[in-house]
This record gives structure tokens, C-alpha cells and sequence, in this order.
């Protein structure tokens, strides 16, 4: 067997999608290296290095045998009493079976016999000869193109003018090089060589014939004008735009946007960052329109200056480097020029017309087939405002102290007009010109809108920020009247579609269902509302008049579901998720506390004894009906009953007082100290005694240590 060499394979295409090339540069290397792998041409530790640029994919693989290891094999045939005759001869079934294999009669002899337990059986041993490379390489290239992760397949015709296949791109080279030599496998109706193309401006030669496997990356740099490295070509596209901006100075820096680096990267094949500019007038319009012009539609990156402030200059990605650069800036900002005169016209127009003359038009506007137009849905969404904000803003004003002021009952008016304003006017903006062209602004420029139309800044903010959170890590709305204006637009759709049964598939969810739900829970969680998620959802149900059966049961189940990951990816354990979920806890602003407590209680010695005997206690309870937590201390006969009685007495009181004032830790560990008396009564103590009344009080007795307990959390959820 001859040394093991490296491995190239390479194939050149025409331009890929580059939203999906790094994508398919990682897949196409992956599924080679373990093909390759599992027909023991290489070692599961191999190191792989993947490369794609805009016209190849291609990967190199380190030590890749040009034949695999034999490999003994064995193979069961059949019973020996099937197989053989009394005589030991074989029968006609054995034949025919070994002749499938290739073995002739004289391969009966050599047979293995092994017995299963259940009966002799016969096995056939072999030497299967290892794969060549040739032979590997073939099936590991057709599964790496079978299973690329193709967003949208095109069928193209080969040059015999017959034949077509299909792919991602029409392919006009293959590359397969083990050393230095070429590996004879075809794809794509091509076969394999050692020549590559490199830029289609500036490569020194063309093509770029190849002289081994290892210089890959290094002639298509040199030779080539490719970086071939997706990870290379994305640094130095990076290291470029900050050395742009820092040549400009005064702080300045380009915009971080990490999918459209990923996307610039993907468009060229070596990177020359340039400084253009524009008119310095165009930045009357909202930066949020600028930016997203020049990033959607011409992939250019905006400068920010020291605050955060767009500036007249931008950074562009050229995939040619000429020594005059001039045209190309030219070019450039020649091209964004009507962009943003798009973008001024759009927002100069829509600011002609105030948002509360577009409220009519919102009845146009179909939202769904089955729950009516988006003015339908408006009115929804005021309604769910208005009962949240009054649970919302009441609470908040006892929290305060200002329940009996005259002056908390003007800002609780003034605040409950401004949810309704907000509500009534958030998705006006989905009518204008500008959201029309970029829906991504939605809710932006009708914070802008609502600053031209003089409402009040509470106003503004909430229209602006009632989408949010529209990602994970995504900011929360910054006040209250945002607050409730998002949480109402958020219920209403959760509401809505589980009121119709439109949920979310394993793949599919279309209304965002499942980030709707996170954006409640974290707007209920991290802004301490001292609302109760059951009354949120059961208060949203009637501003849909009918049209929908009550989703809430199902719907809190998705929410506890969505909250119970979210926690768990935050670092707390499945167990102590569990037991606070258990208890199905309506105020959500609580849960990290109620968490933090039950951590806190697991690291005590206590823990586990009460945890277990928590979970004894739960078992007992369930099969006894209609047990109050009731004891008559006149029928606690046992000293064991009697001084549980008297620990419940002396610490419940202190435990309860605790909790209420919110001091979980405090709670449980103060319930800790029940321990032994716990203890002393299962092992002291019948429950289950003959005499009723007796049963019924140590029953009453457990059912009053079961509420202590676990009015934090579900302790038995602890128990190993």
C-alpha cells in the first residue's frame, strides 16, 4: 500500500448564490470527508479544510490512503439444520446461498458455527478488499452533490448537446488531485484534472494548472488573484473596512452587519474596499432608510460617526483592484444616487398625510382570511391595550403608592389615552410609500410619522417600538405605553391564530408564534410587570367577539414550553426548571427569583431528604380524595405526628410571612429545618389507619406540609 497523501477536490461553477455559498462550501467538504471516513480512506480525525468563492467549491482533506484496508467480514447464513444435513452435507439452500456470495462447495468446510442461545448458526468469513481511491472518491463526490443543501435547483444542458443534469449552478471544471496526481472520477458530466480558472479580470495566467494538492490556495492567490478561503476572504474584507474607517478618522466606523459581511464575502473573489460618498442633503431623511437602501440594494457598508450617526461617506467591496480606483468610486456613488433620492421622495410624500387620515385605509388591507382586515385587527389590538394597560397602570400606581392621588389618576388617563393613540395608529405605517418599498421599517417610520404629526413623544416611541422584540437579544420597548401596545399586539396574534388553529409546525411557523411568545415572556420577565400571564390571555380572548374558539388553555401550555427552553438555555437545570414550572406561576416577573431560591434550597444537606419525601407525600395525596388541610390536634396520637404538628406551627407562620413578602430563599430554607421532623414521621407513622378519623387528620396533616412546601416550587421535581 503506498503512503497517504493530501487530497483536493475542487468544483468550478458559475456564480453561486452567495446568501447560501458558505453554506455549501461546508457541506460539500463535510459530506466528502465522511464518505471518505466511512470507507477507511481517511481517519475520522483528518483535518478538513473548506473552501468557496463565488465560482468553486472545494476542500482539502490531510492523509487520504489510495486504498482502504482490507476489512474481515462475516456473514450469517442459516441455521446449521437448515443448512446442513444429518450427514453433514450441504444442502441445496446453503449451495445457492454461497454461490450469492461467490463461494463454491468448498467453502462449506471452512464455516463458522455459533450458537445465539437459541439455535446453532452458520457464518460465512471473508476478506472484503478496501475501496481504492478512485472508487471511494466516486461515491463520496455523487453524495456530496446529492446532498448539498441547494436552495433552488436549475437544470442545464451538457456540451454533447444531448444530455442535462441538474445542479446549483451549471459546472464547467473538476478538480480531484491526491498528491500530485489526478484521481480519475467525473461529476456533473465533467472528469477530473488539475486545472482551475482564477479571476476573470485580474489572474496572472489562465487557467491555473495545478501542481499539487497542497498549493491549492496558495497559485490561486498568487497565480489565480482568488482568495479561495471563504474564513480568509471574510477577515481581510473586515480588517479592510476598519482600516478604511480609520483612515477617515473622527471615530468613524462602518456599520457591523455580520450577514452582510457573510454576503460581500460571498460576491467576491478578492477584496478591495473603497471610499464613496453622497450628498450631504440626504441626511434629512431617517438614517434607518439610508442604511437600509445601501445595504439591501447596493450591499455597501454606511459609515457611523462617534455617536452612532450616519455620515455622507459609505464603504463598497470592489472585486477588482485597478490601479486608478476613480471610476469605480464614481460609478458607485453614481448608482446609490437614486436610491436615496427614492428614499427622500418616499418619506417627503408620506409626511404629506397625517397617520390618523390612513386608519381608514387599514380596512382594505387583508390580514387573514379568517380573522379579518388589519383594521379589524387594530380595533383587536386597542381593545387587548386598553384592559392591559388598566391592569398594568393600577398596579404600578399601588406599587407607588398613588392610588388615592389625584395626580396618579390624571397620569393613569393620560397614559391610558396614549396606549389608545398608539394602538389605534401603530400599523398606519404599513399604507406609506416608504414601508411599501421596505417593509423592514415598519414601526420605525411611524415613529417618525407621529413626531411630524406633533403627537406626544409616548406616542411616537410606542409605535415605533411595539414590534419589539422583533429577534432574540433584540431591545424591549423603552416605556410603558410601548409595553402594553406591544404586548397586546403580540397576544393578539397568539390568540388569534391558536383560536383558529393555526400553530406553528416542527419547520414552519409563519406568524412568528414562537417569537411572539418569547417576546411576552421577556417583556413580563425583565420589565417586572406585575401582570398575571392566565389574565392576559383570558382577557385578549373577548376582543375577538366569537370568531374564535378559547385558545387559552393550549396557548399557555406554548408559552410554558417556550419559557421552559428559554431557561434552560440560560443555564438553569431541566430539574429546577421543572419544579418552578410545575406550579404553572402567573406572575412571570417572579420566576427567576422563585429559580434562584430553589438553587439555592438544592445546595442545602436537607435537600434531598425533603425532596424525596415531598414526592412521597404527593404520591400518598393523590390517591386520597378531597383531603383539606385541616388537623384536629386532639387526634395526634404518635409523638412523631405531634412534633411535625408543632414544626409547622412554629415555622410555616415564618415561612409564609417569607414568601409573601417575597423572599423565596428565605421561604424554603426556613422550611428546611422540617427535615427530621418529617423523617421521624414516616418512620413512626401509619398513614393510612384503620380508623378514619385518624387517617383523615395525618392525611390533613400531609396535605398542610404539601402546601408549605411547595408554594415556591414542586419540590418532589428534585427528588432523584
Amino acid at each position: 500500500m503506498t503512503a497517504p497523501a493530501n487530497l483536493l477536490v475542487e468544483l468550478f461553477v458559475e456564480e453561486l448564490p452567495p446568501k447560501a455559498l458558505q453554506k455549501l462550501g461546508d457541506a460539500f467538504a463535510g459530506v466528502l470527508r465522511d464518505q471518505l471516513v466511512a470507507q477507511g480512506l481517511a481517519a475520522a480525525d483528518a483535518s478538513l479544510t473548506a473552501y468557496a468563492s463565488p465560482r468553486r467549491l472545494a476542500a482539502h482533506l490531510v492523509d487520504v490512503l489510495s486504498q482502504a484496508p482490507d476489512k474481515a467480514q462475516s456473514q450469517k447464513l442459516m441455521p446449521v439444520a437448515v443448512g446442513l444435513t444429518a450427514d453433514g452435507q450441504a444442502t441445496p439452500a446453503l449451495l445457492k446461498k454461497l454461490a450469492a456470495l461467490g463461494a463454491d462447495a468448498g467453502a462449506v468446510a471452512g464455516l463458522k458455527r455459533v450458537h445465539d442461545g437459541k439455535a446453532e448458526l452458520l457464518y460465512f468469513e471473508s476478506t472484503a478488499r478496501g475501496a481504492t481511491l478512485a472508487q471511494g472518491l466516486q461515491k463520496a463526490l455523487d453524495e456530496a452533490i446529492r446532498l448539498l443543501p441547494i436552495p433552488k435547483v436549475m437544470r442545464y444542458q451538457l456540451q454533447d448537446g444531448w444530455s442535462s443534469v441538474h445542479f446549483v449552478r451549471p459546472a464547467h471544471g473538476l478538480v480531484a488531485l491526491h498528491g500530485s496526481s489526478v484521481v480519475p472520477v467525473s461529476a456533473l458530466g465533467l472528469n477530473a484534472g488539475n486545472a482551475t480558472h482564477g479571476h476573470r479580470f485580474e489572474a496572472a495566467q489562465d487557467p491555473v494548472v495545478l501542481r499539487s494538492a497542497d498549493g491549492y490556495a496558495a497559485q490561486l492567490r498568487d497565480e489565480g488573484a482568488v482568495i479561495a478561503s471563504f474564513t480568509e476572504r471574510r477577515a481581510a474584507i473586515a480588517q479592510q473596512l476598519d482600516a478604511a474607517a480609520a483612515q477617515i478618522g473622527g471615530g468613524v466606523r462602518a456599520i457591523e452587519d455580520a450577514a452582510l459581511l457573510d454576503e460581500v464575502t460571498a460576491l467576491v473573489e478578492r477584496p478591495n474596499v473603497l471610499v464613496c460618498q453622497f450628498e450631504p442633503e440626504f441626511l434629512a431623511v431617517p438614517q434607518e432608510c439610508l442604511i437600509l437602501t445601501m445595504k439591501a440594494n447596493q450591499k455597501y457598508f454606511p459609515l457611523l460617526d462617534a455617536e452612532g450617526r450616519l455620515t455622507n461617506r459609505f464603504l463598497i467591496v470592489s472585486n477588482i483592484s485597478p490601479a486608478d480606483a476613480s471610476a469605480v468610486i464614481q460609478g458607485n456613488e453614481r448608482v446609490v444616487r437614486p436610491r436615496l433620492a427614492d428614499a427622500k421622495f418616499f418619506f417627503d410624500q408620506d409626511r404629506k398625510k397625517t397617520l390618523a387620515s390612513r386608519v381608514a385605509q387599514l380596512g382594505k388591507v387583508v390580514y387573514h382570511n379568517q380573522l379579518g382586515t388589519q383594521g379589524e385587527r387594530v380595533e383587536r389590538v386597542r381593545s387587548i391595550a386598553k384592559a392591559i394597560g388598566q391592569q398594568l397602570f393600577a398596579a404600578l400606581a399601588q406599587r407607588h403608592a398613588l392610588q388615592d392621588s389625584q395626580d396618579g389618576e390624571i397620569a393613569q388617563d393620560w397614559l391610558l389615552t396614549c396606549v389608545d393613540n398608539a394602538a389605534l395608529l401603530a400599523k398606519t405605517d404599513l399604507v406609506t410609500d416608504m414601508v411599501g418599498e421596505f417593509p423592514e421599517l415598519q414601526g420605525i417610520m411611524g415613529g417618525y410619522y407621529a413626531v411630524n404629526d406633533g403627537l406626544p413623544d409616548e406616542v411616537a416611541h410606542a409605535i415605533e417600538d411595539h414590534y419589539k422584540p422583533r429577534f432574540a437579544g433584540d431591545q424591549l420597548p423603552r416605556e410603558n405605553v410601548g409595553l402594553v401596545v406591544a404586548l397586546a399586539d403580540k397576544l393578539e396574534t397568539l390568540v388569534g391564530m391558536f383560536g383558529i388553529g393555526n400553530l406553528p409546525t416542527g419547520d414552519r411557523d409563519p406568524f412568528a408564534l414562537r417569537r411572539h411568545a418569547l417576546g411576552v415572556i421577556r417583556m413580563l420577565m425583565e420589565k417586572d410587570l406585575p401582570l398575571d400571564l392566565g389574565a392576559l390571555l383570558a382577557g385578549a380572548v373577548p376582543a375577538f367577539a366569537g370568531k374564535i374558539a378559547d385558545p387559552t388553555a393550549q396557548l399557555a401550555d406554548f408559552i410554558y414550553e417556550r419559557l421552559a427552553g428559554s431557561l434552560r438555555e440560560q443555564g438553569y437545570s431541566a430539574q429546577e426548571v421543572d419544579a418552578v414550572l410545575a406550579l404553572r406561576p402567573q406572575r412571570l416577573a417572579l420566576v427567576e427569583r422563585q429559580l434562584a431560591a430553589v438553587r439555592a434550597f438544592s445546595n442545602l444537606p436537607e435537600s434531598p431528604a425533603l425532596a424525596a419525601a415531598n414526592k412521597r407525600v404527593s404520591n400518598i395525596l393523590k390517591k386520597a380524595d378531597d383531603v383539606h388541610a385541616h388537623v384536629n390536634p386532639e387526634l395526634l396520637q404518635e409523638q412523631a405526628e405531634q412534633e411535625l404538628y408543632a414544626a409547622l406551627s412554629r415555622f410555616v407562620p415564618e415561612a409564609d410571612a417569607q414568601f409573601a413578602a417575597g423572599d423565596y430563599r428565605a421561604s424554603l430554607q426556613t422550611l428546611a429545618v422540617l427535615r427530621a421532623p418529617v423523617d421521624a414521621f414516616f418512620d413512626d407513622v401509619m398513614v393510612n389507619a384503620e380508623q378514619l378519623d385518624l387517617r383523615l387528620n395525618r392525611l390533613g396533616l400531609l396535605k398542610t406540609l404539601h402546601q408549605a412546601m411547595n408554594r415556591v416550587a414542586d419540590l418532589s421535581r428534585l427528588a432523584a
